[in-house]
């Protein structure tokens, strides 16, 4: 039998052995032991060989889960956004979602990128879809508005945790009806 593989990426070591120490309880062994154990089971000889490797990284920071949790509240089980949000922050997660369905380096017409996002959502706004994009700067148009094509970001992690569960969704639904690839021969 094959066994899945799980990542776990911590944004704090410190803050993990804390909160393995106190569920621990009274058998725990001292922090520092902790934290040694901790990085001698990721593959390093002792934390301070693990906080050696880590000079110049940048910080992974880990997605905010009321964040997920309000932008997926957005989209039903299938994976289409429901309803707009006005609250700033969960409609830039949900853009997002949309963004990563885009596919890249294709140009779209203005009907082509309208067709797409009704099949991305069910209540029809693609206009107002075009317009936050190109806003947040992940979707371009030239001047007339008869091009648009999808900009190359990084989304933060909470963005990334929208698109995988969103994606998720879409992807557990095989009967709802994915036009974007019939569309545009994808």
């Amino acid at each position: 039998m094959t066994r899945d593989v799980i990542s776990l990426t911590l944004p704090d070591v410190s803050a993990f052995a804390r909160a393995l120490k106190s569920d621990l309880g009274d058998t725990a062994p001292p922090h520092q032991s902790l934290l040694n154990a901790i990085a001698r089971a990721g593959g390093y000889r002792n934390f301070q060989h693990l906080k050696a490797t880590q000079i110049g990284v940048e910080p992974i920071m880990a997605a905010e889960g009321r964040a997920v949790s309000r932008a997926l509240a957005r989209f039903d089980e299938t994976g289409r956004l429901t309803s707009w949000s006005t609250k700033r922050k969960v409609r830039q997660h949900g853009l997002w979602a949309l963004w990563a369905q885009v596919p890249p380096r294709h140009v779209f017409s203005e009907r082509e990128i309208s067709d797409l996002f009704d099949t991305m959502t069910t209540f029809r706004d693609a206009a107002q879809i075009r317009r936050s994009l190109i806003e947040d700067g992940l979707l371009e148009r030239n001047r007339d508005g008869s091009r648009y094509i999808r900009l190359e970001a990084r989304p933060d992690e909470t963005a990334l945790a929208v698109i995988r569960a969103v994606m998720r969704r879409r992807q557990a639904n095989p009967d709802v009806p994915d036009r974007s690839s019939a569309l545009f021969g994808l």
